[in-house]
């Protein structure tokens, strides 16, 4: 492990001091690019305008038609946090925007992971126009289902497609769906700024154009009309879930949403799972969304069905949420046991490929029959993390009659483009990917068995041609030491207070201690006694078990924890130069 020290602008970290900030974040901001405290405005009024966004007004206007005519209207999700978050926006925005009309015919439709796979598929389709419904909405998935879109027209369904994902790409050239409303800021042409907005972002920026567009008919005024700001909270939850990244705008969202939970304005669901998580709302931070909340909504999508997850977010019963919130906590125990074994599992399999002496290969793949498809993901990511690999992992199947087929999720490391190396290994190997989907960072594919040693070989080859040492090598960016006056809890809660996370990376700080002592804690968590500058100081390394030598550099976040009535500043070490 390689740990660099980001460089600070002391132009731009200047200028932050000068206007107010204190010196300490102005440092950090500088170090991720900012340059003026006008850039850290978090105001609603300095959000991007729906107008920018290609489709938003046109979608508009085809839901305030269909809320004129009483249209029933269902929403295709997607098993993800932000998928969930994105339906329960959705179902929440509309049947908010649309009481004064007496409209309340909503409804939604969540395929199942194994049995319908990933997106707006034909059968999907089949399944909304049965329900009776009269337009269809895609939230978080759509751009891709060029068949399905295709199916619900000739069912005579009205289809709108709000994602965010990477359109379809057929035959050297970009395939979208036809004769349907795409709202999609990475859709050719469109000229929306945050190209990283997550899929609950775009139904949200919808909902703004709808309410625009309903206040233009005369439905409400502008002194009258329903306040969607209320749905933030969701929108910050899978914003930070979805592990976009946290530009300008993003960054907005989710300060928004955080402003409203600490104020304990959420809805019932999200109290709940705050409850479950053993978190304190009012002190929430983004890391509450990313490593409490959304795992929670995710393992239902995992293990169980997302429609648990999407009651919970959307029923103003608070009892009912509980009972939610307390059965997703439980499918998420579930979870982690699995993904637990099957993690140890795979990092063997994944550490056989290659000798001690040796490298790891430049990509991994592993496969084993009893893997459970709803957790590859995971341990997908769990190994990258580990190897410093690009990593797919496959489990089998479980559709009917699909038995012969794998489903893959695969997560990525810096320079290297999943989604674009899927697109490759498809053009040397016709045939060899059934499906395939994604981002830079995390892909899905689907490949017939006999097809796995076709892939990984040619996977593998891709990640020779494009990845040198300088980018095999593992490499942590940190903030420089800590100064020992800034080592205070009050401090902690300042820097908790700001919104962090990908893209805009949390404050981790770097530089020699004393390690004065170590020990083991639940056989699986180091604890530490530590000297910083000549002072002591507590630290723990979670999940690490290997002694540290008596003077190590090390990478580490601020934390406070509390010990007989005083708050103390621990070390939370994320790694060492060792």
């Amino acid at each position: 492990m390689k740990i660099i020290t980001r460089d600070v602008p002391p132009r731009a970290a200047w200028a932050l001091e000068q206007s107010g900030l204190h010196p300490l974040l102005a440092r950090l901001f500088a170090a991720r690019g900012i340059t003026s405290k006008d850039e850290l405005d978090d105001a609603l009024a300095r959000l991007l305008p729906p107008s920018s966004m290609l489709g938003a007004q046109e979608a508009a206007r085809a839901l305030a038609d269909a809320m004129a005519a009483s249209k029933s209207i269902c929403i295709v999700a997607d098993y993800d946090c932000d998928g969930a978050t994105a339906c329960a926006v959705g179902l929440r925005g509309l049947r908010l925007l649309g009481a004064p009309l007496g409209f309340d015919r909503v409804n939604y439709l969540v395929p199942d992971r194994v049995t319908d796979g990933y997106g707006l598929t034909p059968s999907i389709a089949k399944r909304v126009k049965a329900q009776g419904a009269d337009v269809l909405v895609t939230v978080d998935n759509g751009i891709a289902s060029v068949d399905g879109v295709r199916a619900a027209r000739e069912l005579g369904l009205e289809v709108i497609v709000t994602d965010h994902h990477l359109p379809a790409l057929k035959d050297g050239g970009i395939a979208l769906p036809v004769d349907c409303i795409i709202v999609n800021p990475n859709q050719p042409g469109c000229a929306f700024e945050s190209k990283s907005i997550a899929g609950v972002g775009v139904m949200f920026y919808v909902l703004l154009a709808l309410r625009a567009e309903l206040r233009e008919r005369g439905v409400f005024t502008a002194q009258n009309q329903p306040k969607i700001d209320t749905l933030l909270p969701l929108v910050a939850l899978g914003t930070v879930a979805d592990v976009v990244k946290l530009d300008a705008n993003n960054r907005r969202l989710v300060a928004q949403g955080l402003k409203r939970v600490r104020a304990g304005a959420m809805p019932p669901g999200m109290t709940a799972l705050f409850n479950a998580a053993a978190r304190k709302p009012a002190a929430a931070t983004g890391f509450d969304f990313g490593f409490a909340l959304g795992p929670r909504l995710n393992a239902a999508g995992r293990l169980a069905d997302m429609t648990l997850g999407i009651e919970c977010l959307t029923t103003e019963d608070a009892l009912r949420a509980d009972e939610l919130a307390r059965t997703l906590d439980g499918i998420n125990r579930e979870r982690k046991a699995i993904e637990g074994d099957m993690r140890e599992q795979a990092l063997q399999m994944a550490e056989e490929m290659f000798d001690e002496s040796e490298e790891p290969p430049p990509a991994l793949v592993v496969f084993d029959p009893d893997f459970h498809e709803g957790v590859v993901g995971i341990v997908a990511s769990r190994l990258k993390d580990k190897l410093h690999r690009p990593t797919f992992v496959f489990a089998a199947s479980g559709a009917e009659g699909k038995e012969h087929e794998l489903k893959g999720s695969g997560r990525s490391i810096a320079g290297f483009h999943l989604r674009d190396a899927l697109d490759l290994v498809a053009k040397r190997h016709p045939g060899v990917l059934l499906r395939f989907g994604g981002h830079a960072m995390a892909a899905g594919c689907t490949i017939d068995e006999e097809q796995l040693e076709t892939f990984e070989a040619a996977l593998q080859q891709v990640a020779h041609e494009w990845l040198d040492a300088a980018t095999l090598q593992r490499r942590m960016e940190a903030d420089g030491p800590l100064d020992t006056k800034y080592r205070r809890a009050d401090l902690v809660d300042t820097l908790h207070q700001e919104v962090w996370g990908q893209g805009f990376a949390p404050p981790v700080f770097c530089e020699e201690v004393v390690v004065v002592s170590q020990r083991l804690v639940g056989e699986k968590h180091l604890a530490l006694k530590l000297k910083h500058q000549g002072e002591p100081v507590d630290g723990i390394w979670f999940g690490h078990t290997e002694p540290l030598p008596s003077r190590v550099k090390i990478a580490f976040r601020l934390d406070a924890d509390e010990w007989q009535g005083q708050r103390r500043v621990r070390f939370l070490v994320e790694a060492a130069e060792v």
